[in-house]
């Protein structure tokens, strides 16, 4: 990457760790994904529970392999023959919870959107502490450029990855359907933090998910 590029880009990392540090969130910059398991290893001690919501990111970055390890009680959604719901419900008063993020805007606040609804329910309330690793792609501006990022690239993206026959992975744009298999049903915004320091996040320094 251009030395110039890279140079504005981590300007925009920096400016919105310091606005989610003021809204009250435990933020990091780190540079690359071989950077997370140090970093996840000093928040999270040996034999706590986690669980993570569904992400692109976290699968791309290693995580879940960190988190399967056997040095963690990992509720692992994605074990086979498993109750998705009922992991999805236990993950709920977990010791950490993981999760990817549709963005990060640059005033400090999250925004995403779910089908289900779980990722958020855990962002909001549960678990003990909360850790959202995003790449830079994901940083926006404010909440409507967010809602533009999710709604005609995340949304159609993730769900095309997933298989499902919504019209927004044909057309590869929102079209604001009534789908049964539409993944965009709830939506939240995440700002100042009454709990200092619960959720953290980890902004890299390279591309991850959608």
């Amino acid at each position: 990457m251009d030395q110039h590029l890279r140079a504005t880009i981590e300007k925009r990392i920096h400016l919105t760790v310091e606005a989610l540090r003021k809204n009250r969130f435990e933020a990091h910059y780190l540079p690359t994904k071989a950077d997370l398991p140090e970093k996840v290893r000093e928040i999270m001690p040996a034999g706590a529970s986690c669980s993570v919501g569904g992400s692109v990111t976290l699968t791309d970055t290693g995580i879940l392999s960190l988190l399967g390890s056997g040095d963690y009680h990992y509720l692992d959604r994605y074990a086979p023959g498993i109750d998705v719901v009922q992991v999805m419900i236990d993950a709920l008063s977990c010791d950490v919870y993981f999760t990817g993020t549709n963005a990060v805007t640059m005033d400090g606040r999250l925004y995403n959107i779910d089908g289900r609804g779980n990722r958020l329910a855990a962002i909001c309330f549960g678990p003990r502490k909360v850790i959202v690793v995003a790449g830079y792609n994901k940083i926006v501006e404010d909440i409507p450029a967010a809602q533009t990022r999710l709604r005609h690239f995340a949304a159609p993206a993730n769900s095309a990855k997933l298989g499902f026959k919504t019209p927004c992975a044909v057309t590869g744009i929102c079209q604001d359907c009534a789908s049964p298999e539409r993944i965009c049903s709830q939506e939240l915004v995440t700002g100042w933090q009454r709990e200092p320091g619960r959720i953290c996040v980890l902004i890299l320094g390279e591309e991850y998910g959608y």
